[in-house]
């Protein structure tokens, strides 16, 4: 293709993107003004420092994102999807200078927690759920992310999602989305002759690769 051609045709697309872009501004606006759910009830964690509750899990800041990871006690193999998800999080500091902080919460022991944070090079502050805070916000047996607002002593739930709503959390599927081979799953509209292999099944931790 002749280089005029190509950058007539990268304009044309740049405008989708433009749209693209504005929708997305249009839905995080909307986001922003979903209610709020009063959390009528305080939780149990274990951290590094020992036990600690919701509120606490804030710190100094007003809101909190925390990332359900499926990581379980005694888990032989890790969620290839939650480790991923974990090797994109960005320098926390970044976030505590909007008053945000974010954390991970599992099932498995704090000292598994810990030491498998430790093999994996990671962070992020991770707690041990002790009771039902996984389920009472629709986190059952997957993964799934929340947040939630302080105000004074009242918290409140602001948001939840799951599935590809995490995808926003990551950069790896993003950087793959402006390739010419895309994320090279079988679900994608992609051209003749790409490659593609069943989703999640290529995930791995990133020690793990071959």
């Amino acid at each position: 293709m002749a280089p005029e051609l190509w950058r007539r045709e990268l304009a044309d697309l740049r405008l989708e993107e433009k749209e693209l872009t504005k929708a997305q501004d249009r839905l995080a606006a909307k986001r922003r003004r979903l209610p709020w759910i009063k959390v009528d009830r305080d939780y149990a964690f274990m951290g590094t420092d020992g036990p600690a509750g919701l509120a606490d899990l804030f710190g100094d800041y007003a809101q909190l994102i925390v990332y359900h990871h499926m990581l379980k006690p005694n888990d032989p193999s890790p969620c290839e999807g939650c480790c991923m998800v974990a090797d994109q999080m960005p320098h926390l500091s970044h976030l505590r200078a909007r008053n945000t902080v974010l954390v991970f919460v599992s099932k498995a022991p704090i000292k598994e927690i810990e030491a498998f944070r430790a093999h994996m090079g990671w962070s992020v502050p991770w707690y041990e759920t002790q009771d039902s805070f996984n389920t009472d916000f629709n986190v059952t047996s997957g993964f799934g992310l929340n947040v939630f607002y302080r105000d004074g002593t009242d918290i409140y739930r602001t948001y939840y999602t799951t599935g590809r709503g995490v995808e926003t959390l990551g950069t790896v599927w993003t950087l793959l989305d402006l390739t010419p081979l895309g994320r090279q799953e079988n679900w994608e509209d992609a051209p003749e002759g790409t490659p593609q292999t069943a989703p999640y099944q290529w995930w791995r931790r990133h020690d793990s690769y071959s």
